[in-house]
């Protein structure tokens, strides 16, 4: 074959190539296999030049259209909890007093609220996030396996996350969050359920925001120094709570995650929190937090006392408690100054000295909430105060077969007097807990976490079981193994 007619079936193969592949990844290959033959001496210059004529300015058009595009935008990522539980030694035998975990259905007796408790998906999210321009950031997360309407039930869908981050400067220093999502109070409230190390957060904390959430608008600072060390916090896997501000400052609902204002009173939160890195390397982090507002309690009727006495029914209108074959149910008084809510207040602090590789993870805080007096059977203002310390250690490159992963035992204890306000009738909870586990991070797809954990709480469940009294307090001890995976 001549070289002309060589020439000439090469100008048509790059010309077919070009004409018939438009999408702009294509369109840059093809544009350097039709410099590679000129460079080649394969094209001339001329004939090189005439099959790329107009195709430059169109390759940059196309690039324009999918950077306006939403397609080009969008991430999904996500992750799912398996957990099962099994209760270990004879503390939770009496039927009497029935042992419930109000953070995870799984663990419980034979007499508790749902007896038959084996496998259970504890959360199943997909996440879709990403970026529209240099001024805003989204964020949306479903749950699909949210608790139903009656005992047992799950499977139901519910909406975890659903807000746009307005970037004031193209830095990221000063943000505006608006929408659902968590509020900026404590720092494991923060850190995503996909990235904690205990199976559950502490309830001292926890109790402050329902589901960790709310519906509102958040300001946030993050100076660059700052942004860049959170980023180094969470690229070396030290269980960092995400960026949510050197300083915030917001006004949220009061009632939780999908639930809507009930007294048209803003809850006002703020927070300030600082990293910093030693000249040995380590990091720290420390904050404190604090907010105001005013809480509507649900209510509801609940087993006050249990007896054997005749089959005789009572009613008290001054005191709500009705008793029927010996037991006594009741609905909570509300006093009338409160129709609007009871103060909802909390100020607390954290400090963080991040695995590397020993750690330290603690938080405390004080406040006053609604809360249950079953005594007189109303609902009063009361006063909380709780938190957790916990000690870790990261043991990374552990093999084993073909796996090169990271360890993590644990050791956490976490006390709390106080009430939780967002369970039916706020009850009264004491916690004085101790967890010993460990995560093993197979690879970033999988993680395995098995842990025992000593009990000694109340039991929060409202209308438990016929013949039970509700709200006692309890103890018993549980061996708890979480899989998680990553996608």
């Amino acid at each position: 074959m001549n070289s002309k007619l060589h020439r000439i079936l090469s100008a048509a193969l790059a010309g077919g190539l070009l004409a018939g592949l438009s999408l702009t990844a294509m369109a840059d290959s093809n544009i350097d296999l039709v410099q590679a033959l000129v460079a080649k001496g394969v094209l001339t210059e001329e004939e090189g030049a005439l099959l790329m004529k107009g195709r430059t300015n169109e390759v940059e058009v196309q690039k324009k259209k999918e950077s306006k595009s939403w397609t080009s935008r969008v991430n999904i990522r996500g992750y799912v909890q398996n957990r099962v539980t099994k209760m270990i030694g004879d503390d939770g035998d009496n039927p009497r007093n029935p042992v419930d975990l109000w953070s995870d259905r799984s663990v419980g007796t034979d007499d508790s609220i749902n007896a038959d408790k084996n496998f259970l998906i504890r959360r199943a999210r997909i996440i879709v996030f990403g970026d529209y321009g240099d001024h805003l950031s989204y964020y949306i997360q479903p749950d699909f396996n949210n608790s139903g309407p009656s005992s047992g039930q799950t499977g139901y869908v519910q909406l975890r996350d659903a807000y746009g981050d307005i970037n004031i400067d193209k830095a990221k220093v000063h943000r505006v969050r608006v929408g659902l999502s968590k509020v900026p109070f404590g720092f494991e409230n923060l850190q995503s359920s996909s990235n904690r190390l205990a199976m559950d957060r502490a309830d001292a904390l926890n109790s402050a925001v329902r589901d960790e959430r709310d519906t509102g608008a958040f300001y946030y600072y993050t100076p660059e120094n700052i942004q860049a060390m959170f980023k180094e916090i969470n690229d070396k896997g030290l269980k960092h709570s995400g960026n949510y501000g050197m300083l915030a400052l917001g006004l949220y609902n009061g009632q939780g995650a999908n639930r809507g204002d009930l007294n048209d009173n803003y809850h006002v939160v703020a927070r300030a929190t600082y990293p910093w890195k030693t000249e040995t390397g380590q990091i720290f982090e420390a904050g404190i937090q604090g907010y105001h507002g005013q809480y509507v309690p649900t209510i509801g009727r609940y087993n006050s006392a249990f007896g054997t006495g005749s089959s005789s029914s009572t009613l008290s209108s001054s005191t709500g408690r009705s008793t029927v074959a010996g037991t006594t149910s009741a609905q909570p008084i509300i006093n009338a100054q409160n129709a609007k809510g009871y103060e909802d207040q909390r100020i607390g602090v954290s400090f963080i000295m991040y695995p590397q590789p020993f750690g330290l993870q603690a938080e405390w805080n004080w406040g006053n909430t609604p809360g249950l007096d079953t005594a007189q059977n109303r609902i009063e203002d009361k006063h909380l105060q709780g938190g957790y310390v916990q000690a870790m250690y990261k043991i990374d490159n552990f093999q084993f077969l073909d796996t090169n992963g990271t360890l993590i035992p644990f050791i956490r204890w976490q006390y709390f007097d106080g009430y939780n306000k967002a369970e039916t009738n706020a009850p009264e909870n004491h916690v004085n807990d101790w967890e010993l586990g460990l995560e093993w991070q197979l690879a970033p797809e999988v993680e395995i976490m098995a842990e025992y954990h000593r009990m000694k709480r109340n039991n929060l469940v409202t209308g438990n079981r016929t013949g039970t009294q509700d709200y006692q307090s309890f103890t018993a001890d549980a061996l708890r193994v979480q899989v998680q995976y990553n996608f």
